[in-house]
């Protein structure tokens, strides 16, 4: 018996958004889906991990259909995915990337 080597699979390329205009408009998309004050706290609140919609509107402090309006702007955008399980729909992040951004962001003071 012979011992195969595990599949490889190639390193994603590094695409400077600066030499890249498709990256770039992609980059522009993604931070339109995020400009929004509630947005960004709806992701940073999902970077810790996955939840449903009563519980991002009891940390968050506004009523469930507020934030049901503003993950349906992540979810087209496909920058958040649920999974409904038992009559509850479990949002995540479906982009890893924003983790970066929101921790950017984290380090901005107000002036």
């Amino acid at each position: 018996m012979v011992a195969r080597a595990a599949p490889t699979h190639p390193k994603p390329i590094f695409r400077p958004v600066a030499d890249h205009p498709d990256k770039a408009e992609h980059v522009a998309e993604v931070l339109k889906a995020v400009a929004h004050p509630l947005r960004i706290r709806i992701v940073a609140l999902l970077c810790h991990g996955e939840t449903h919609v009563n519980g991002l509107a009891g940390k968050l402090g506004v009523p469930q259909a507020i934030v049901s309006q503003q993950l349906r702007i992540l979810r087209l955008k496909g920058l958040v995915a649920v999974l409904r399980e038992d009559g509850f729909a479990h949002y995540r992040l479906a982009e890893p990337a924003l983790r970066n951004l929101v921790a950017c962001m984290d380090k901005c003071e107000a002036r």
